[in-house]
């Protein structure tokens, strides 16, 4: 039976390397919806994808509008009858100490929200039904900085602790029904969702503000999801600093601050 899988935020990053991995290890018994504003881009990975034997469907989507978010779940039930998994992958960065916003600049706090977490919770939504039907599986791709708060990412932290807060409160209501709720937390990734993040005016950085000595690459980010996904587990923490700084966290809250800051570049630490 072929699984149907949506994936938002699937023209680049992690996203379009999911995409990718699913499409090698599941051949023709997968059927991949690819979302994300940039149509050319999704175009290429879903040939990428057919490439190896996978049905594609791509749907431009800006999970920022709740009915384009509609109109994807509606696109892949209508194409392939079911919807066996949701991976809510699209998001956009962010790194900006508070102190720096002004008051004209705030607005972009709340459209960073509207993709960050209302995209998670619209698509999630609408999917709902099917996956129900199909008890599938949904996967939230949240971020360290959903666990832990990161100086300079206050709108990002924000954001991805909504995330966090809302899908666990999910996974509970839906284990009646037998649909799992997987939340994945990378740490820093080698991706450009850094570079293309905003800065404290709402636009784009161009950089990153975070240390990437040990960054993760694609690649590993996007196995360890969809390992978390097969396996239906509730959480996937993908590093051991990460691991040990959700544990420090509840026994040494100052110290991880610490680590916070160290994680953070020299020229965009708080004075």
């Amino acid at each position: 039976m072929q699984r149907t899988i949506i994936i938002t935020g699937a023209s680049d990053g992690i996203g379009a390397e999911i995409a990718r991995q699913m499409a090698q290890a599941g051949t023709s018994s997968v059927a991949l919806v690819l979302a994300a504003r940039n149509q050319d881009a999704l175009a290429k990975v879903a040939q990428q994808c057919q490439a190896h034997g996978a049905t594609t469907l791509v749907v431009p989507t800006d999970v920022s509008v709740e009915a384009q978010c509609r109109a994807l779940v509606d696109a892949a039930a209508g194409r392939f009858g079911r919807i066996d998994a949701l991976i809510n992958n699209a998001g956009v960065s962010a790194q900006a100490l508070f102190s720096d916003v002004s008051a004209a600049d705030l607005g972009w706090y709340e459209r960073l929200m509207r993709i960050n977490l209302w995209g998670s919770v619209w698509c999630t939504h609408a999917a709902l039904p099917h996956l129900r039907a199909s008890r599938g599986s949904i996967v939230a791709v949240s971020s360290l900085a959903g666990l832990i708060g990161v100086p300079g990412r206050t709108a990002y932290s924000a954001s991805k602790f909504a995330m966090t807060g809302f899908f666990e409160a999910l996974r509970a209501e839906l284990k009646p029904a037998g649909v799992s709720v997987t939340t994945a937390f990378p740490g820093v990734v080698l991706t450009r969702i850094r570079a293309h993040g905003w800065n404290a005016a709402g636009t784009q950085a161009g950089s990153s503000g975070l240390r990437e000595d040990d960054a993760m690459s694609v690649a590993e980010c996007a196995r360890q999801i969809i390992r978390g996904l097969e396996l239906r587990q509730r959480e996937v923490v993908m590093t051991r600093k990460g691991r040990l700084g959700r544990f420090l966290k509840l026994v040494l809250p100052a110290a991880v601050e610490r680590m916070a800051l160290a994680a953070l570049k020299d020229e965009v630490k708080p004075q």
